[in-house]
């Protein structure tokens, strides 16, 4: 398939909680339990390595024993407590850098990470916010972040998005493309795309 023809690794990324939607009334997912049941038959029918978001130190250690890698979310991406465990599954993880964070600041959430023991980090831009409802992604961050010897991933999907913009998320879609061309001229180790 795809990944052999151009050797890349391809991963399947699925939730089995969503919880940060914008409305109380949006659909968030199956739970733990059984979301992480469904991500293993998945893994075993198909072969696709999986991720999904964790949200806890105790979903960290959950996930790292089924999942091939494990995502903290933007909004989460400062929390120790996760990141530790996270670092201690000895999985991969994607760190969403959030669209707070400066990229010389994340780099503090890679301090907390090797803390634990574990290199097998990857932070990934997802736009920073500029003024309300709307991200901006800054190509400095991915050489930032890079030349700090941190593996980079580009989120060409979540940095169109224009948050917070009432109950459901959208955005500029069609920018997607354009975004992961800049990234990849830049230079990342990774694309994540929804």
């Amino acid at each position: 398939g795809i990944a052999e023809k151009y050797k890349i690794g391809i991963f399947l990324k699925s939730s089995y909680d969503k919880a940060n939607r914008s409305s109380i009334d949006s659909f968030r997912g199956p739970g733990i339990k059984q979301g992480l049941a469904i991500l293993e038959k998945y893994k075993a029918r198909y072969g696709f390595p999986i991720i999904t978001d964790v949200h806890s130190p105790e979903e960290a250690e959950a996930a790292g024993e089924i999942c091939d890698m494990i995502q903290i979310p933007a909004f989460l991406c400062r929390q120790t407590d996760l990141i530790v465990a996270a670092a201690k599954t000895g999985r991969w993880v994607n760190v969403k850098k959030g669209q707070f964070v400066a990229p010389t600041d994340a780099l503090q959430i890679v301090d907390k990470f090797s803390s634990a023991g574990s290199d097998k980090i990857f932070l990934c831009e997802r736009g920073y916010t500029f003024g309300y409802n709307n991200l901006v992604v800054d190509m400095r961050a991915l050489e930032i972040i890079r030349k700090a010897g941190v593996k980079t991933v580009i989120d060409v999907t979540h940095s169109t998005q224009l948050p917070g913009g009432g109950k459901e998320t959208g955005g500029m879609r069609e920018m997607s493309f354009p975004i992961g061309r800049a990234a990849a001229a830049v230079g990342v180790d990774g694309v994540f795309m929804e």
